[in-house]
This record gives C-alpha cells, sequence and structure tokens, in this order.
C-alpha cells in the first residue's frame, strides 16, 4: 500500500487470525490482523506471513511501509471489523486518546468555529452552545488548558472530556455517512 503521507505511522493491532477467515467452519486464506491507526484513527486489514509473530495489543509500522511479517494491507470500514476488533477498538480508541492527551486538549484550546452557526465544539456529543461559550470564555480569560483534568477543573458543566472525545471518534468510525464534519478520523 503507498500512501501519500511520508511520516511513519503506527498502528495498533485489534485482533488477529491466524488462520484466515473461517467460512462456514473451515479455515481459509493467509493470517490475518486488524488494527487502528493511532494518530488518525484509520482501520485496516493486514494480510500476515504465515510466520508472522504479532498479538492483539502490538504495535505495527503502517506507513510509509509495513512491518515485516506483513505482506499487504488496505483500509477497512468499521463494518469489516472482526467482533473481536470491534469489542477491542472501543479499549484502544480510549487508551490512544490518554496516550495522545495533549493532542486533544489542544483541540479545545484551537477549536474554531465552522460557520456563523456552528463550532467545532459543538460536535462534541453533549457540548451545546452555553457549554461551549463556557469553554471559550475560559480558555480566553485563563489562557490554553493544560490536560484533561485542567479542562473539568476550570469549566464548570464539563464532564469527563476524554470521554467525549472517545465518544466523538467512536461515532466517525462507527456511521462515517452520518457525519459531516470529521474531527479525528481520517476521510477515506
Amino acid at each position: 500500500m503507498s500512501s501519500e503521507r511520508d511520516e511513519t505511522s503506527e498502528a495498533v493491532v485489534l485482533d488477529v487470525l491466524h488462520h484466515g477467515r473461517s467460512n462456514g467452519g473451515a479455515y481459509s486464506g493467509s493470517p490475518l490482523a486488524y488494527a487502528v491507526a493511532a494518530d488518525d484513527f484509520t482501520l485496516y486489514e493486514l494480510s500476515l506471513r504465515e510466520d508472522t509473530d504479532i498479538s492483539i495489543g502490538d504495535s505495527v509500522q503502517v506507513t510509509p511501509d509495513f512491518d515485516a511479517g506483513i505482506e499487504r494491507g488496505h483500509t477497512v470500514a468499521y463494518e469489516d471489523l472482526t467482533d473481536g476488533a470491534r469489542s477491542e477498538l472501543d479499549y484502544v480508541v480510549e487508551e490512544l486518546v490518554e496516550e495522545h492527551e495533549q493532542r486533544f486538549v489542544d483541540f479545545f484550546n484551537d477549536a474554531q468555529p465552522l460557520s456563523l452557526r456552528l463550532h467545532q465544539l459543538n460536535l462534541l456529543p453533549g457540548i451545546g452552545d452555553k457549554l461551549r461559550d463556557n469553554v471559550l470564555d475560559e480558555r480566553k480569560r485563563t489562557g490554553p488548558f493544560e490536560s484533561f483534568d485542567d479542562l473539568e477543573d476550570r469549566v464548570s458543566g464539563l464532564h469527563s472530556p476524554k470521554e467525549t472525545v472517545v465518544e466523538r471518534i467512536m461515532e466517525e468510525l462507527q456511521n462515517p455517512d452520518d457525519v459531516k464534519y470529521r474531527l479525528f478520523v481520517r476521510r477515506e
């Protein structure tokens, strides 16, 4: 797979099918893995070499080239993931948001209007006009937010900003056709 991006991108393995896909009880094909990119939450199906030793939770390189042991790969939709990959995705997205907390806190620091009637902050679940205004007033009055805890402490009514971000990412992954504006997930 070639990528427009030159920088190295890692993905977290969500599920591994060591014997390929199951077709009515019989397995066929080469080993497969499903993964989510750590930087833009792109979902991948990876074809593995027979001797590749990867497990759920491992980090693998997906751009500009795949790690050794990965023969090829392509992007997939949420619906194409295995049940195991779908259930693991919730946990991995939460871990990635925690791991890259500053990136998501900076979203609150840098969010801008999309139009006269719509602001980027309003796209987050549970953030209406009043809460949006509280965030904007607080960042203007006392400066940028430094962490999720700082956001929660300084903005009255904003509870669990990390979970709010995770919920939005999952919405963008699960319902891409219903989401007009993408905040965190790359559009294919």
